[in-house]
């Protein structure tokens, strides 16, 4: 079995993208380093790595938790990843809109106003 960096840096890649991949990487200092192969070897390389489910299924709970948790500055990230998960944007506005019952409208009114402004800086780069 291949080594969990490897994997995770692979997973992350094929998510993320490598440009923003490239970028994360170039600025990681001493600093965050530590916290950079933790999330690179369990978030990336456990987890997303699972084939358990699909990476359109993951992108879907990802988002939904991010929103339900009010972890609100990593939905555009996660929303540019959809592009690479496969998880359309109705996807994404199902997974919203079980934030708004089980979590709270606030929350996932947030997300959504924050899923449009991704979606269209998306289109506009295209």
């Amino acid at each position: 079995m291949a080594d969990r960096t490897e994997i995770g840096m692979t997973t992350r890649r094929a998510v993320l993208g490598d440009a923003h991949v490239d970028r994360a990487e170039a600025a990681k200092t001493e600093l965050d380093a530590p916290f950079q192969s933790l999330i690179t070897e369990a978030a990336w390389g456990t987890v997303w790595a699972s084939d358990k489910i699909s990476h359109r299924e993951r992108s879907m709970l990802t988002l939904a938790l991010l929103a339900a948790t009010g972890n609100f500055e990593e939905i555009p990230m996660h929303i540019r990843a959809t592009a690479n998960t496969g998880a359309s944007k109705f996807d994404v506005i199902e997974a919203f809109q079980h934030v708004a019952i089980y979590a709270g409208v606030p929350k996932a009114n947030h997300a959504l106003k924050l899923a449009k402004q991704t979606y269209q800086e998306m289109e506009a780069a295209e």
